[in-house]
């Protein structure tokens, strides 16, 4: 950064900061080493000594530091009782102090608001040095909570109060400075300070006095070439900003800062600069918890959960490195199949009969008990790295920065939960949930910094912290009224009084930082100002009140768009349409038949191809649920009325009610689950009882169930399962088909009685018998309609010639086009298969 324009503001500031450094160490005969220089940031202490060294090449060097940076160089480790700022540490200590304070029922929801409502309270506690800090509290302690004393503000005020005592008892790194163990051999302190005073360096200049400088470092300064950028929504905003930076580096302006305002879309335009080879180096982060590494790890741990949802299981199984995806397609399968939506529920014979998939059940088995246990923090460590081991994922984890970050935030490295066995928070035993609950608020409070190779041209950094940066050009996109507010909301768990009272920035402090940080961006030599009109949701949104600012005094100009204009050409995409001879069926059924008059496509995809959906274990009970039920009750039903003579309607209904629960509870439902249609179930039943005995008064009655049958025709096989048979007296065939969709529906499939294909398929598998057919509309009201095949002689002729027709011309090479019309096409598992949505009409 060094090699920037000499003419570059930021350049000038250092080196009329490093000119009066000099000065100021000359008049006061302060030896080079032992005078400090405290920069706001540490990102500035590399670049300070850089232009000191451009500036003074010879002799020694004042040491630039941050005050945390300084405090390091004694050794620290916190006591029992004290802040550690680690916060897996920490949200353990606040656990137990709400434990004491009497809120044990709340603290899995209130450890984590303790935290950081003691951090904030934390960075004026540590501003008092260390002999003062017990006076200090006694005199703030009385003020803290006055105004909290009504019953609906208790929790608020036991917080508060814990928070206070925590951070006023708590030792800090920084009281090496406080107490003059590391300022004892300072010649000279220069304090340049940044936008906000910070406590802990205007403390040390105070307690210094004539040792020490306080520096502002100049903000205000003319304003360099600013241009306006108002988008119509966040996809142009980040396309937009995406395309200046493009352009500033272009024209050789480097290093190009892009401010961070908007986190989401400052990660939309990383990703557009990606695309185009841009590296990039972010220096704010983003959260552990979001990278690939850490959501592997959580996978695990909530996998492990004695009552986890299957689909979590099978989640972290295909990212598990010990698993083959054979073996773990295989154990999906066999999930779906049994359909049950917890792990815990599934059973030995849901695993079939193949040794290597019970020998993958057992091991996964071992691997979940291993983690459900009730045991104390450093326990879970060593459970948790043994798992991570034993199933392949430590490595993996190891080799990954982020991941390797995850293990040291949750000190699952080796020796690091040595030293967590020494904290007397992580003795208290807790179980599998909690456990995970706490590795969760760890992965979610740190942030990942990916490691900086040193070729990026683009830095992220947040607008505070342009001060002292040499940037040719800076970007600032999410200058919308939410992303950049004139005056930020200060951080929450303390009231404005309290603020004061503790000396926390207010809201006053806040919006001065924020308005200085702005001045300091517009006077990059090059900035461009970004905003969208309307959010995501289509809603409007108006310009910062900055950028309004702006815009009243006339300062900038409205800029052109930046995005370049490709020209492509065009390439429509049709229908896809294919030819696999060698892949006709040798079998066919009415709903593959079905799938072949719909659309040849989808008969390819779905039943040549053999492609399908995978059943969804999570889904919620449906109708098709009901169908399903409704089926086998029935069937069921009037297979033990053929076992017994005659039965009194009061009868009949009992034993209807009786399977009705029996088949509820077999297909092993969570309660509660089923309850919508159990409550429509008697009118189902009355309806369904008075119908039928209104079909059994002309002799009718009942043969079978649910039967399956095959018949040749042709070269081919033709196979069903036909739900119920009827024989009249006259001994013909009665095929029913039941429907729980609206009457109108099933209607409407007898509208044009040749188009309907599955009865008259189902006739053509009844071959040496007279048949009728109809469909047997069941209402949730209790209302039955059975609407006939008026037609089903003419039908099964028809469907007779056509199938084996239609089959031979798919093997003599005929094509299977998609056609993608009607309603065959809205919730076709094939759709993503054809692209119909990518078709050029």
């Amino acid at each position: 950064m060094v090699g920037i324009a000499e003419n570059h503001r930021a350049a000038r500031l250092w080196r009329d900061v490093i000119e009066r450094l000099r000065d100021a160490m000359a008049a006061r005969a302060a030896h080079p080493a032992r005078t400090v220089v405290l920069v706001p940031y540490a990102q500035l202490m590399s670049l300070a000594r850089q232009f000191w060294a451009a500036q003074v090449p010879d002799g020694f060097a004042p040491r630039f530091e941050t005050t945390m940076n300084w405090a390091r160089q004694r050794p620290w480790s916190p006591g029992a009782t004290d802040l550690s700022f680690e916060i897996g540490r920490d949200l353990l200590a606040a656990r137990g102090w709400l434990e004491q304070g009497g809120l044990r029922a709340q603290a899995d929801a209130l450890a984590s608001v303790l935290v950081d409502v003691t951090w904030q309270a934390a960075e004026a506690a540590r501003a008092v040095p260390p002999a003062q800090r017990s006076a200090w509290a006694a005199r703030l302690r009385p003020q803290l909570l006055q105004g909290m004393e009504a019953p609906a503000l208790a929790v608020e005020a036991a917080i508060a109060r814990i928070a206070f005592e925590w951070a006023a008892a708590s030792a800090y790194a920084t009281d090496a400075l406080l107490d003059g163990t590391l300022t004892s051999g300072v010649d000279l302190l220069v304090l340049l300070q940044g936008f906000q005073a910070e406590a802990v360096p205007h403390a040390l200049a105070q307690q210094l006095g004539e040792r020490a400088l306080v520096w502002p470092v100049p903000v205000d300064a003319p304003a360099g070439s600013i241009a306006l950028h108002a988008a119509a929504d966040a996809t142009e905003e980040a396309e937009r900003a995406a395309a200046c930076v493009l352009d500033h580096l272009a024209q050789g302006r480097v290093p190009v800062a892009l401010a961070a305002n908007d986190r989401v879309l400052t990660r939309r335009i990383g990703a557009l600069l990606f695309t185009r080879g841009v590296p990039v180096h972010d220096e704010t982060g983003w959260k552990l918890s979001t990278t690939r590494a850490a959501a592997n790890l959580m996978a695990a741990l909530r996998a492990c959960a004695w009552d986890a949802p299957a689909d979590a299981v099978l989640d972290w199984l295909k990212n598990v490195p010990q698993l083959g995806s054979g073996l773990v397609q295989a154990l999906e399968r066999r999930v779906r199949r049994a359909g049950q939506r917890e792990w815990r529920a599934l059973r030995a014979s849901d695993w079939g009969d193949s040794e290597a998939v019970q020998a993958v059940a057992q091991r996964i088995a071992d691997w979940r008990e291993g983690l459900q246990a009730t045991r104390s923090l450093p326990e879970w460590l060593a459970a948790t790295r043994a798992l991570l081991r034993d199933c392949g994922q430590w490595e993996p984890l190891h080799a990954d920065a982020a991941g390797l970050k995850a293990l040291e935030a949750l000190r699952l490295q080796e020796g690091a939960g040595d030293e967590a066995a020494a904290w007397p928070q992580a003795q208290r035993r807790i179980n599998a949930r909690e456990f995970t609950a706490w590795a969760n608020e760890v992965l979610e409070s740190v942030s990942f910094v990916p490691p900086h190779s040193g070729e990026e041209q683009v830095v992220v950094l947040p607008l505070s912290q342009l001060l002292g940066h040499p940037f040719a050009a800076v970007v600032v996109p999410g200058c919308d009224e939410r992303s950049l507010p004139a005056s930020p909301e200060p951080p929450t768990g303390w009231s404005m009084a309290q603020r004061r009272l503790l000396g926390l920035a207010s809201r006053e402090a806040l919006e001065g930082v924020q308005r200085a940080s702005w001045r300091q961006a517009l006077q990059a030599p090059h900035c461009d100002v970004l905003w969208r009109k309307s959010d995501d949701t289509g809603e409007r949104t108006l310009a910062s009140p900055l950028v309004q600012a702006l815009l009243l005094q006339g300062d900038g100009a409205p800029a052109g768009d930046p995005r370049r204009l490709r020209e492509c050409s065009a390439q429509p995409v049709g229908a896809p349409s294919a030819h696999a001879p060698q892949l006709v069926p040798a079998q066919v059924s009415a709903s593959s038949y079905e799938d072949l008059r719909r659309c040849p496509y989808r008969f390819f995809a779905l039943r040549m191809l053999g492609l399908r959906e995978a059943d969804e274990i999570e889904a919620e009970v449906d109708k098709r649920d009901f169908g399903t039920w409704l089926h086998r009750v029935l069937g069921v039903f009037h297979e033990r009325l053929q076992e017994r003579a005659s039965l009194a309607r009061a009868e009949r209904a009992a034993l209807l009610d009786a399977i009705a629960h029996e088949e509820m509870a077999g297909q092993r439902l969570g309660e509660g689950e089923f309850l919508p249609f159990a409550a429509a179930w008697p009118a189902v039943r009355e309806g369904y009882l008075d119908w039928l005995q209104r079909h059994e008064a002309d002799g009718t009655v009942f043969e079978a169930a649910e039967t399956k049958h095959t018949e040749q025709l042709g070269e081919w096989t033709l196979e069903g399962r036909i739900d119920r048979i009827d024989r009249r007296a006259s001994g013909t065939a009665l095929v029913m088909d039941y429907k729980t969709e609206g009457l109108q529906a099933t209607r409407d499939r007898m509208k044009t009685p040749l188009e309907d294909t599955q009865l008259a398929f189902y006739a053509l598998l009844l071959p040496d018998r007279e048949v009728e057919a109809a469909y047997l509309n069941v209402g949730e009201r209790g209302e039955m309609k059975a609407v006939p095949h008026e037609a089903l002689a003419e039908a099964t002729h028809l469907l007779r010639e056509a199938i084996p027709a239609e089959l031979r011309r798919i093997a003599q090479g005929a094509p299977l086009p998609a056609l993608g019309e009607g309603r065959a096409c809205e919730f076709c598992s094939a759709r993503g298969l054809c692209r119909r949505d990518s078709w050029s009409e």
